[in-house]
């Protein structure tokens, strides 16, 4: 597809213009040579250029036009030397070769792109795209993978508003592949319905340890290896009944960032422990609610950000870089600017590589809160 885009001008294909620049000039270059070194039987390379750039009946056409104009140039001087027969079956064949290397190629593009839809299907599942304003919140989100060929791993978030207020969840599955895609999509499932219908952030966080153990049990019944995966995730809740409040749940993860004009402060609960390993810690989780003014916005990252590391092996300070902006402009609190800012400092910090998948979720109060579901103020969303 990239390749594709560069050879097109003002949304035209100009695929065609590399071998029919190169079939002239080789018949120019035969041209003007003369005894027996004669260029014309280059012109073999011709269709094979046509074969890596246009489609199979444009190669097709090139392959005959090669061999008409090696027939009429190998003619036109009876008197010097000709080429002959022998580069004549060359040229033939080299065009019946790169027909069918286009046709092979062409295909495997098709798969490709087909996979891809695919791909990009299973990403819409897990990390459904969010209206702007869903839930009376203005949120942005950065989701990047650190296999730079996969369109989704095993980060997730989501926004589910409810007659209980909004709820907020983003975490990390550990482990990678699609058995990580899986867990998440599992999570994100329950955590949907728990959301809209359970009053209490308590139970909300045990049906979603109850779907980590229950997903375990069925992998294991499936004889797979990965029966002890976990997950670690940050649980919020933004009550309708008190504006300028929010509560948080952590389960073994970073805890969130309140990033406001004031500066940057860490939203703390608990310290719970993830997903999956509520045996080695029986009780629920620990709540804690913060007060969060109108302008701060609620940062939420997963160690693809928080364990970036330089060249030197030091790890990104994700606190003291937003401090550092935000005193600078205040403006980038502002969920879009935020999470565009964070997601180009992780990058920069390990120098354009990721050890691990990398999401960067920004969510606060939309200016005029309306009821989930509703309209409400644009927000913004990041996507890469």
């Amino acid at each position: 597809m990239r390749r594709q885009e560069l050879l097109r001008v003002r949304g035209r294909s100009v695929a065609w213009v590399p071998p029919l620049l190169l079939l002239v000039a080789i018949a120019v270059a035969d041209y003007h040579t003369i005894g027996e070194f004669r260029m014309i039987s280059w012109i073999v390379l011709v269709p094979g250029i046509a074969a890596a750039l246009c489609g199979v009946w444009g190669t097709a056409l090139f392959a005959v036009v090669s061999l008409v104009t090696y027939v009429v140039a190998d003619s036109a001087w009876p008197h010097e030397y000709r080429a002959g027969r022998g580069d004549f079956v060359l040229v033939a064949l080299g065009g019946i070769l790169a027909v069918l290397a286009c046709a092979i190629r062409v295909r495997d593009e098709h798969r490709a792109l087909h996979m891809r839809d695919v791909t990009d299907t299973v990403r819409r599942t897990v990390l459904r795209p969010l209206p702007p304003g869903w839930g009376g919140l203005d949120h942005a989100g950065v989701y990047l993978t650190a296999d730079a060929h996969a369109r989704v791993g095993g980060d997730f978030y989501d926004i589910q508003p409810g007659p209980h207020g909004t709820r907020v969840l983003v975490g990390d599955v550990q482990g990678k592949g699609l058995g990580a895609v899986e867990a998440a999509a599992a999570l994100l499932g329950t955590f949907r319905e728990a959301a809209y219908h359970e009053a209490d952030l308590a139970t909300v966080a045990e049906r979603l340890e109850t779907r980590m153990i229950r997903h375990r049990g069925h992998t294991v019944a499936l004889g797979r290896s990965d029966g002890d995966r976990f997950a670690t995730a940050v649980l919020l809740a933004f009550p309708d009944d008190e504006r300028q409040a929010v509560d948080v749940l952590l389960f073994g993860h970073e805890p969130p960032l309140a990033v406001g004009s004031g500066g940057v402060r860490t939203l703390s609960a608990g310290a719970g422990l993830p997903l999956g390993c509520r045996e080695l810690a029986p009780g629920p989780p620990g709540i804690r609610r913060w007060h969060v003014c109108g302008d701060e916005t609620v940062l939420l990252v997963t160690d693809g950000v928080t364990e970036a590391r330089d060249g030197a092996g030091s790890f990104y300070p994700l606190a003291d870089e937003v401090s550092r902006a935000v005193a600078e402009d205040p403006g980038v609190a502002e969920p879009a600017r935020l999470a565009a800012f964070v997601r180009d400092g992780t990058l920069r910090h390990g120098g354009g590589h990721l050890a691990d998948d990398t999401t960067v979720f920004a969510v606060r109060r939309a200016p005029a809160h309306r009821r989930p579901g509703g309209e409400a103020p644009e927000g913004g969303r990041l996507r890469s």
